[in-house]
């Protein structure tokens, strides 16, 4: 039943999906709105399709960073949240230069790391890293200091050794808080791969999106930004998928099965 609910779920999304598109193609055609404003989403995958050979390489440039530079957050950003969780001494001198750091518009200084790393692929890792580590190593704090005590006391009631403990309380107990802030920084690394692309770039959905809004191609720029979200939402569809792997058991997993007016018993 919660497979039909979730196959069910889709058709709903791909529905209202379609129906914006008819609607938009509609908007555009008897509004006679001029395609260098807004064209219709017919002559968009129209053109996407006629420049797919130039497309395509850019989105694979694209994809590079969003990848490593995600990948490199979560690492170290749950590494880094371990350290503040468990040494108060690390804490107090880790964490209120992450406030504040937080605080710093890391758009804003991108281009600096051209300076810093070089004008090619370094650099947008960078930036990606950046823009994802904040929400990971929030969330994983928060994620690590939100552990019942309760859950603890149960743990060391079976003399558990404190390896033990870490693999099989705490780590499951926040792996929810840890996939949230996942989703979240992929989510982010679509948005931090173009704007680096946007800084210093020959290559990419970024030098792509100026380049064709600079020529008025306002179709082909809806057009990368179609292939830009898909990336974002391929990104996103992969941790969600992860998620699902790791954590079936959590109620976040399962809420398929109240949405089928299931009554508690």
């Amino acid at each position: 039943m919660g497979s039909l609910n979730r196959l069910s779920g889709r058709v709903q999304v791909a529905a209202s999906l379609i129906g914006a598109f008819i609607i938009w193609e509609l908007a555009v055609r008897l509004l006679g709105i001029p395609e260098y404003i807004l064209p219709a989403p017919s002559k968009v995958l129209l053109d996407l399709s006629q420049n797919l050979h130039v497309v395509l390489p850019a989105a694979y440039y694209t994809l590079q960073p969003m990848v490593l530079g995600f990948l490199m957050a979560a690492v170290l950003g749950v590494a880094l949240a371990l350290l503040v969780v468990y040494s108060s001494a690390f804490e107090a001198l880790f964490y209120p230069l992450l406030v504040v750091l937080q605080i710093i518009p890391k758009i804003a200084i991108a281009p600096l790391f051209i300076i810093w790393v070089g004008f090619g692929l370094p650099s947008k890792i960078l930036l990606v890293f950046l823009l994802s580590f904040f929400p990971i190593v929030v969330n994983s704090i928060v994620a690590f200091k939100s552990i019942e005590a309760d859950v603890y006391d149960l743990a060391k009631s079976y003399r558990a050794g404190r390896l033990r403990i870490f693999w099989q309380v705490e780590l499951p107990s926040a792996l929810p808080s840890l996939f949230a802030g996942f989703k979240v920084a992929a989510a982010l690394s679509a948005t931090a791969a173009v704007v680096a692309e946007f800084v210093a770039s020959d290559n990419g959905l970024g030098y792509l999106l100026l380049g064709y809004n600079g020529n008025m191609n306002t179709s082909m720029t809806f057009a990368v930004i179609v292939v830009l979200s898909l990336l974002g939402l391929l990104l996103y569809g992969a941790v969600e998928l992860v998620e699902r792997w790791m954590i079936p058991w959590h109620v976040s997993q399962r809420r398929d099965e109240f949405a089928v007016g299931r009554s508690p018993t």
